[in-house]
């Protein structure tokens, strides 16, 4: 099932909402924990952007925001995928992103 998300503009908002909604999905304060991100590539050009997420007791949550589709899959912390997330506004994928 498709869920459409209209309150996000920027990656940066994009990556705020993907923390936020990993951290909401295990009860993590998401202050508290730190996400890291890595650029996808399909025949050496950018395609989307990978989050994950690491809580405690070694809990890894994910994301994958397919740029071409402007859809964000969410995955829990078994590697299942609980969610897929449309955007409305297209994001630019042009911004360098960030790494940790």
């Amino acid at each position: 099932m498709d869920t459409t998300v209209n309150d996000v503009h920027t990656l940066d908002d994009l990556r705020q909402f993907i923390q936020q909604t990993l951290c909401e999905k295990e009860n993590l304060l998401a202050d508290q924990f730190t996400m890291t991100e890595v650029r996808l590539t399909r025949q050496n050009e950018p395609c989307g952007l990978q989050f994950s997420l690491r809580g405690p007791r070694n809990v890894r949550l994910g994301a994958i925001w397919a740029a071409d589709r402007n859809v964000v899959y969410l995955y829990d912390a078994r590697g299942t995928r609980y969610a897929k997330l449309r955007l409305t506004d297209r994001l630019a994928l042009q911004e360098q992103a960030r790494a940790a």
